[in-house]
C-alpha cells in the first residue's frame, strides 16, 4: 500500500510540474514587454497544437511556432476555386446556382473522359464546382482544417497531401466510373480529412480523448453528409442533368490515410528519412502507374 501511495504521489507531482511549466511558458511573452499581441498569438498556437498534434510534440511546436510563412497554399487554392465558381455563375450565368451544368461541363478545367489526353484536367477539375452547396462545403472544410494543418506542417507538406488526393480522385474516377465527368476539390479535402483522421485515431490517447471523440464524430458527420450529396448527384440527378463521379471522395480519403498520415505524423522528424513515407509513396506510385496503364489500354472510354 505504501509503495502504491508513493507512486500516486510521484505522478501527481509530475503533473503539477508540467502544469507549472506550461503556466510559466504562457507568462513569458507578457514579461518580455511586447504587449498583448504575442500572448494572444501564443494562445492561438496552443489551441492549434492541441487540435493538431499529440502531446509529446506540442512543446516542440510551441517553441518554434510562428506564422512565417503564413498558410498561403490553402488560402490561395480556395481563392482560385471561388474565382472560377463566380466566373461560371456570374459571367457565364446558369439557370440556377444550386447545380451548374452546361457551363462547367464545357470548362477546360473539368475532367471529361473523352478528353483525357488533356492531362491537366486530372488536376484542374478541382477548380470547378457543381453548385453553391458543393463549393461552400469544400471551402469550409479545407479552410477550417487546412489552415491549422498548414500552420503546423507548412504549405509544402499540406500541398503534397492535398494534390495527392486530387490526383488520386481523378484517376480512381477514370477507373471505377470511366464514363462520367468529374468536378470539385473533394479529393483534396478528403485527403486532408483522411490524414487528420488517421492521426487522431492512432494518437487518440495523446490528443485529449474527449476532444478526440468530438473530432472523430465531426469528421464522420461531414463525410456522411457530403457523400450523400455526391451519391445523389451521381445516381438520382434528373435525366436531363449531368451526373458526376463520386469516386474522388473515396480515393482522396485513402490517399490521405496513407500519404497524409505519414506526412502529418512526422512533425518533429525529417520526412525524407522516415521509411513509412517512402512505403506510402511507393504504394501511391504503383497505383498511379496502374491507373495510367488502364487509361491507355483498357478504359471503356477509349
Amino acid at each position: 500500500m505504501t509503495a502504491a501511495h508513493n507512486v500516486e504521489m510521484e505522478s501527481v507531482n509530475l503533473n503539477m510540474e508540467r502544469e507549472g511549466k506550461d503556466e510559466l511558458e504562457e507568462e513569458k511573452p507578457r514579461e518580455d514587454g511586447e504587449g498583448k499581441d504575442p500572448s494572444k498569438g501564443r494562445k492561438v498556437h496552443r489551441i492549434v497544437s492541441k487540435w493538431m498534434l499529440p502531446e509529446p510534440v506540442r512543446r516542440t511546436y510551441l517553441e518554434r511556432a510562428n506564422c512565417l510563412p503564413p498558410p498561403l497554399f490553402i488560402i490561395s487554392i480556395s481563392l482560385a476555386e471561388l474565382a472560377v465558381f463566380i466566373y461560371y455563375a456570374v459571367w457565364k450565368p446558369q439557370k440556377q446556382w444550386i447545380t451548374l451544368d452546361t457551363g462547367i461541363l464545357e470548362s477546360p478545367f473539368t475532367y471529361r473522359p473523352e478528353k483525357r489526353e488533356e492531362a491537366w484536367r486530372f488536376i484542374s477539375y478541382m477548380l470547378v464546382h457543381a453548385g453553391v452547396q458543393h463549393i461552400v462545403g469544400n471551402l469550409f472544410m479545407q479552410l477550417v482544417l487546412g489552415i491549422p494543418l498548414e500552420m503546423v506542417h507548412k504549405g509544402l507538406r499540406v500541398g503534397l497531401v492535398y494534390l495527392a488526393g486530387v490526383l488520386a480522385g481523378s484517376l480512381a474516377s477514370s477507373i471505377f466510373d470511366p464514363l462520367k465527368s468529374l468536378v470539385g476539390a473533394s479529393g483534396g479535402v478528403y485527403a486532408l480529412m483522411g490524414g487528420y483522421f488517421m492521426n487522431v485515431l492512432v494518437n487518440f490517447q495523446e490528443m485529449i480523448p474527449a476532444f478526440g471523440i468530438i473530432r472523430l464524430l465531426i469528421i464522420i458527420l461531414i463525410v456522411a453528409s457530403d457523400m450523400g450529396f455526391a451519391l445523389y448527384r451521381r445516381f438520382f440527378v434528373p435525366t436531363n442533368g449531368s451526373p458526376v463521379s463520386f469516386a474522388a471522395h473515396i480515393a482522396g480519403g485513402f490517399a490521405g490515410m496513407s500519404v497524409g498520415y505519414t506526412v502529418f505524423s512526422c512533425f518533429d522528424k525529417a520526412l525524407l528519412k522516415d521509411p513509412r513515407f517512402w512505403i506510402a509513396i511507393a504504394a501511391y506510385a504503383a497505383c498511379l502507374l496502374f491507373a495510367v496503364l488502364f487509361n491507355i489500354f483498357l478504359s471503356p472510354a477509349n
